[in-house]
């Protein structure tokens, strides 16, 4: 039996809300560069021509959820090869998750950039949620996929993931639900087909991401919930 045969077989069902979370929605960063609505909309129109195709399966979705397809190529992800299109929608389960892994790649860009000069002011960041409803979806928390622990969560070796991703691709698979490699006990989920996303999205949280010298605040508005993070604590380390 291939392998994309033997993963077509292992698919379950995945009915749930996932969250997830990107810089702050409330504002359009090309209202600066324009003096008026007219010369903003040419300017978006101008950039939407340059941008990557949509597949077709995204052009029903709204931009929030088309976009993670778009974009994406010639940097790799856990679940995708840097030559590899389109792009997937990476959500979390919780909240909890979702934050901790934005401030493990929010980390990791002040890690790659010697010399980058920290923002002193805080990144407003905005959390959403959306339905995800599939019949072919694989579950690496449990079962067969699981074993043995940590296979799936190397911190920063991804060849496992994507040749699992690929052949899960040909078999049909619409999403896959697996550990986080940053939160323990978190679990994550790669959204393979557009068609598993049933929109709207939906407002969840906004957030405050505040460097500090020894790494980094997440603080939830209208809230006292703050989350620290350092380096260590993510696995981050200097290239």
């Amino acid at each position: 039996m291939s392998m994309p045969s033997a993963l077509a077989s292992e698919a379950v069902a995945y009915r749930g809300e996932v969250v997830r979370i990107v810089e702050a929605q409330h504002r359009i960063s090309t209202n600066r560069l324009a003096a008026n609505r007219a010369d903003q909309a040419l300017l978006e129109a101008l950039a939407d021509e340059v941008k990557p195709d949509l597949p077709d399966a995204a052009r029903h979705l709204p931009w929030l959820l088309a976009s993670p397809f778009r974009y994406g190529y010639g940097r790799p992800s856990r679940f995708r090869a840097p030559t590899e299109r389109p792009g997937i929608f990476y959500a979390s389960e919780t909240i909890l998750t979702a934050v901790t892994e934005a401030a493990y790649w929010r980390l990791t860009a002040f890690a790659r950039s010697p010399g980058f000069a920290r923002p002193r002011t805080p990144t407003p960041m905005s959390a959403f949620a959306v339905d995800v409803r599939t019949d072919h979806a694989l579950d690496l928390t449990t079962g067969s996929l699981a074993e043995p622990p940590g296979r799936w969560t190397h911190p920063d070796d991804y060849t496992a993931t994507q040749a699992l991703a690929a052949d899960a691709r040909r078999a049909g698979i619409a999403a896959i639900r697996a550990p986080s490699a940053r939160d323990a006990g978190g679990v994550n989920l790669a959204v393979l087909d557009p068609a598993a996303l049933v929109p709207p999205p939906r407002a969840h949280s906004s957030w405050a991401f505040l460097a500090i010298d020894d790494g980094l605040l997440a603080a939830r508005e209208m809230s006292d919930e703050a989350l620290r993070f350092t380096p260590e604590d993510l696995g981050v380390a200097a290239p």
